[in-house]
């Protein structure tokens, strides 16, 4: 045995008696306190030991007598005496027989007794992979200048270069045919930052390119080829000069361009009407996801959106960038453009940015039916100026106009001069919507001459014994919150949705906002925009512009931007500021310009035809006015419903007849008039109710 292990086995024995007595003659002496010590450090080495590479076991045994010596001196200082049973003895033995045994393990000391070590024993070694030889095959001067650089790059991913081509007109361009260098065998491995290695360029997307190989005759293909495209020539030129595609495919069609997943098909420019087109597809949607203003920056253009506009058909879209404002000018209503086509019923309401005709009809020559209409936009936004020009096609197709408002105004007051009837108030609304739903009941039992029998209405059929009626209702939303009538207006202006079509007779409501809470119950809204093209104003942002149109077209998303006002943006804002310059003018009011959707839920930007009311209108509308025939005004004087639509309320009219109470006092009779209610038919009538009675 080594003399240190034995001399250590030793000091094992001798420490026993110690670490038994010790505790109990002196807790607090100093040789509790080095066992202590010896302890802490016995820990701190067993700590080291633990995190060692190599001999972690060994070295742990080692460091482990000392933290052991120190549990059991601190276990002796809490037993009375030598403790029950003599256990403080019997942990010193414990001690002295782990050390005797366990120090061969921990400390093997025989240095001298070690073997000779072991010669190395000489290892197998893989056989030298033979290096793949490029063919000699009489090659051109710049395939063998290529193999020449691919071979001392270590021929790349185990491939070789089968034939290089310069490309026209460059001095470094050039594409590379690899394949690999045992048949049969994939190539795998193969990265631009090899390829760029090889032959001295940027590991850049633009400049190199890997691309499969179709087998041809006389040449495989598949797997085991692969052809490289190196043009740092190309990218330098794309990057400094680039073509109008390639603009495009990098400024625009990336990830944080503004018509991602797009390419440019082609850019023409159209000299006479001034404007620039910008023709492409959608790659990998549907529907192309257009950002306007990033294209516009992409294309180094003035983000300027009263001359720029975007329309989308399917996969493809046309970006439209014109000199002027294509909208700006006012196209004057004439005679001739506003009469019907008298089969289809259509006729020009307007003109879109691409100088396009835009139509309406005054009927549905498909359906059979009358037509409504939707008409939406903010105060001075253009409304009215449409309702003139609509009027004014139905008036030149033989059709019935009425029209009613909340408020006094001009241009009403002018059109009431060349339609049937014309009012303002909401009383006055209220009775024409009445008398417009009566009217169905009275066409529906109005016997057609030919057959003597009646008939749905079917437009331009010249036997229908009844004209097509027009029923306007403009400040709809305003006439519809009346305390007074708003709820008769609303609850009849539901029901002539419904069911007036049928018998020529068609709902056009106006105002500045199309939901429940304003007047437009859901029933109402998706009858209007069933029968009609919606015709939707300026809302005041680009945001309720598109939410008025919800619903009215396959993708809301798609709603055309109408600008606050036509107003070119100029120079630098920054220089102005610097000089002290003042901003530019406003510019164009955008009023007549207005969101059209067609019938395949396509919205279109119009501006629509401009009826001056400084001249007279005359010249646009017919000069006989179109009126009811003398059976359906008879029909609704006996139902009450004809005659001065302003006067007061009739008795009973509205409102069921005031009762006669007793008075409670006694000593006589008095009529005591209760208050005119109406009955509780809606929610929104009990609300009111709660309302009246809270304020009582």
């Amino acid at each position: 045995m080594p003399r240190a292990a034995a001399l250590e086995r030793l000091a094992y024995t001798l420490a026993a008696p110690v670490l038994a007595a010790a505790p109990n003659l002196a807790p607090e002496g100093p040789v509790t306190a080095g066992i202590a010590v010896a302890g802490a450090i016995g820990v701190g080495g067993i700590a080291m030991a633990s995190n060692s590479a190599e001999g972690r076991g060994r070295k742990i045994l080692r460091w482990l007598p000392l933290p052991v010596a120190a549990a059991i001196d601190v276990a002796a200082s809490y037993t009375p005496g030598l403790g029950p049973y003599g256990l403080d003895l019997a942990m010193a033995g414990v001690f002295t027989a782990a050390g005797w045994l366990v120090m061969p393990l921990a400390r093997h000391a025989r240095r001298h007794h070690r073997p000779a070590l072991a010669a190395p024993v000489a290892q197998l070694q893989p056989a030298p992979t033979a290096r793949p030889v490029a063919p000699d095959d009489g090659a051109d001067p710049l395939t063998k200048g290529a193999r020449q650089l691919w071979e001392r790059a270590g021929m790349p991913a185990r491939t070789i270069i089968v034939k290089a081509v310069r490309h026209e007109g460059r001095d470094h361009d050039m594409t590379v045919l690899l394949r690999a260098s045992e048949p049969g065998r994939p190539i795998t491995g193969l990265t631009t930052a090899a390829i760029a290695a090889a032959v001295g360029v940027d590991d850049d997307p633009d400049i190199i390119h890997i691309d499969s190989v179709v087998p041809t005759q006389g040449r495989q293909g598949g797997p085991g080829w692969a052809e490289v495209h190196i043009t740092p020539e190309a990218a330098k030129r794309r990057r400094q000069a680039p073509t109008a595609k390639e603009k495009w495919a990098d400024r625009i069609a990336g990830p944080r361009g503004g018509a991602t997943g797009t390419e440019l098909v082609k850019v023409t420019r159209d000299d006479k009407r001034r404007v620039k087109f910008y023709r492409g597809r959608s790659t990998d949607t549907e529907t192309p996801r257009i950002d306007l203003m990033k294209v516009l920056r992409g294309l180094g253009l003035p983000e300027d959106d009263s001359r720029a506009f975007v329309l989308i058909d399917g996969t493809e879209f046309l970006i439209s960038v014109f000199d002027e404002p294509p909208l700006s000018p006012k196209f004057p209503a004439t005679r001739a453009l506003l009469t019907p086509d008298p089969k289809t019923g259509m006729y020009v309401s307007g003109f879109s940015i691409t100088g396009q005709p835009v139509h309406n009809f005054v009927f549905q020559h498909d359906k059979n039916a009358a037509k409504h209409g939707l008409v939406l936009g903010v105060t001075r936004g253009g409304k009215t100026q449409f309702f003139a020009v609509t009027m004014v096609a139905e008036s030149n197709a033989g059709q019935i106009v009425w029209l009613s408002s909340c408020f006094k105004d001009e241009k009403t007051s002018t059109l009431g001069e060349h339609i049937d009837r014309q009012g303002i108030s909401p009383i006055y609304m209220a009775r024409q919507l009445r008398a417009a739903k009566a009217l169905c009941q009275i066409r529906a039992e109005m016997p057609w001459a030919y057959d003597g029998k009646p008939h749905d209405y079917k437009p331009g059929d010249g036997r229908c014994p009844y004209k097509q009626l027009n029923v306007y209702a403009d400040e709809f939303m305003t006439a519809s919150q009346d305390p007074t009538f708003g709820e008769f207006i609303q609850a009849d202006g539901d029901a002539l949705t419904v069911m007036g079509l049928k018998y020529g007779i068609g709902f056009n409501p106006a105002g500045q906002s199309p939901f429940a809470h304003n007047g437009f119950s859901t029933e109402m809204k998706d009858n209007l925009r069933q029968n009609s093209r919606p015709v939707i104003f300026n809302m005041g942002s680009p945001g309720a512009t598109r939410k008025a149109a919800e619903g009215t077209m396959e993708n809301a998303y798609d709603v055309p931007t109408i600008p606050a006002r036509y107003a070119p943006k100029e120079g630098s804002a920054i220089e102005r500021a610097m000089a002290g310059e003042a901003e530019p003018e406003n510019g164009v009011s955008t009023g007549g310009v207005a969101v059209v959707v067609l019938d395949n839920g396509r919205a279109v930007l119009m501006k629509a035809l401009f009826v001056d009311f400084d001249e007279d209108l005359a010249d646009l509308f017919p000069s006989e006015i179109n009126r009811l025939t003398d059976h359906e005004i008879s029909e609704l004087e006996k139902l009450g419903l004809w005659g001065d639509w302003n006067r007061p309320p009739d008795p009973g009219e509205f409102w069921p007849e005031p009762d006669e109470d007793e008075d409670s006092d006694g000593g006589g009779r008095k009529r005591k008039s209760t208050s005119k209610r109406a009955q509780v038919t809606s929610a929104r009538q009990a609300l009111e109710a709660i309302r009246n009675l809270t304020n009582a």
